[in-house]
């Protein structure tokens, strides 16, 4: 996404179109397109002419660009365990460990970065019926090292409004759930953590469309990107209007729910009555 993003800049400073610079390397529009927004993979060649297409010629500028192009089709960890997750999934685990600023609605149950392994386990079988166990422990697996970047040295901020549905929904035995309430109560204070309950007694809110995740990146060349799971696929938004309306619900579900301090005590609170 970070070279097809200055890619795109390169190409707009010059005044060319997609068009014409997929004539350049022997493509259509739409490959740029999608080299632009960082969704195939990038092959030196196609680099090179596109740089020189710009009038890039410093050699220490293109040699920056041409070894971004090498790493980004180095593939990443999680590329391990493609056999086991949904083909659109791979692309959002690339994202998030990207990102410096992770902001999420959950609804249905506590967020994958937040889960206790005995509750990912339960989370994992539900949604994995007739898997065998050798699958469903993979993609635990994949959970518990996607957590490990919340707790790095150079950790995101994670901000989290959890519906107080994901509390109240068992997955797995009272002490699964038990332990689950407890590990949200340590993880909200953590220093890059700020976890906000909206409960019940509230009513309507600004939630309404269901989950979603925005994702926020330290180069100010990427814009944000909204994540949106469905059933059989996922949508990434990233248009400026759209990442918007998300930013704008989230803020409104922030406002209207307890702040941290509040929200660890309904946890507590809960934890007391399980």
């Amino acid at each position: 996404m970070l070279l097809g993003s200055q890619l795109r800049r390169l190409r707009e400073t010059r005044g060319i179109t997609r068009e014409a610079a997929g004539y350049s390397i022997r493509a259509s529009e739409s490959k740029i397109s999608r080299m632009e927004l960082g969704r195939v993979s990038f092959k030196t060649r196609d680099v090179e002419d596109l740089l020189t297409l710009y009038g890039i010629t410093d050699e220490q500028e293109r040699a920056s660009l041409l070894s971004l192009a090498k790493e980004a089709n180095v593939a990443g960890w999680w590329h391990s365990y493609s056999d086991v997750l949904p083909s659109w999934f791979p692309t959002y685990v690339g994202l998030e460990g990207a990102a410096s600023l992770i902001r999420v609605y959950e609804v249905q149950f506590v967020h994958g970065l937040l889960q206790t392994e005995e509750y990912a386990r339960a989370v994992v079988r539900r949604g994995m019926k007739g898997a065998g166990e050798a699958d469903v422990e993979r993609r635990v697996a994949l959970r518990l090292e996607r957590q490990k970047h919340l707790v790095a040295e150079n950790a995101p901020e994670f901000h989290i409004v959890l519906d107080e549905a994901a509390l109240r929904r068992p997955y797995g035995d009272r002490e699964v759930m038990r332990g689950q309430l407890q590990h949200l109560i340590e993880m909200s204070e953590r220093p890059n953590v700020r976890l906000q309950i909206m409960p019940f007694g509230f009513g309507g809110h600004s939630g309404e469309s269901g989950a979603f995740t925005i994702l926020s990146f330290p180069e100010s060349d990427l814009s944000d990107v909204v994540y949106l799971e469905q059933l059989t696929s996922a949508l990434y938004l990233d248009k400026h209007e759209d990442v918007t309306q998300y930013e704008t619900a989230l803020k409104e579900l922030q406002q209207d729910s307890p702040g941290p301090d509040e929200s660890r005590d309904l946890l507590r609170g809960l934890l007391q009555l399980s």
